[in-house]
């Protein structure tokens, strides 16, 4: 499975931002968990929001209420809608998917998209 990120910028206080996440390769049926984390230099990733193949979601407290995931199961794509941005939202975002291989549970990673939020 091999994802590919889209979306990132520069944008301002306050306003918002779109990514895109869209899952390729033989076993994309096989994803289960897909979402986004987020890195700022010299911080550990930190999980921003996930979403099951159910739908069901999960955020970070920091984001919660102002950022929404959601899945196309149908296109393999995961998005997050980001509103009310915020200084510290600035990072590069990584979408991931967890998949099955056998009894296996594996991951894949995108490339990253870089967020910049500032006036």
């Amino acid at each position: 499975v091999q994802l590919q990120a889209s979306g990132g910028g520069l944008v301002q206080p306050g306003g918002s931002l779109r990514l895109s996440c869209v899952a390729s390769g033989r076993l994309t049926s096989n994803i289960w968990d897909m979402g986004w984390y987020r890195q700022t230099p010299g911080k550990q990733r930190e999980l921003v929001a996930k979403i099951d193949v159910g739908h069901s979601s999960t955020y970070a407290d920091s984001v919660a209420g102002r950022f929404t995931i959601s899945r196309d199961n149908s296109k393999v794509t995961v998005y997050l809608q980001m509103n009310s941005l915020k200084p510290e939202d600035t990072a590069v975002y990584y979408c991931y998917a967890e998949w099955k291989l056998g009894t296996s549970l594996r991951s894949s990673w995108g490339q990253g998209t870089l967020v910049t939020v500032s006036s």
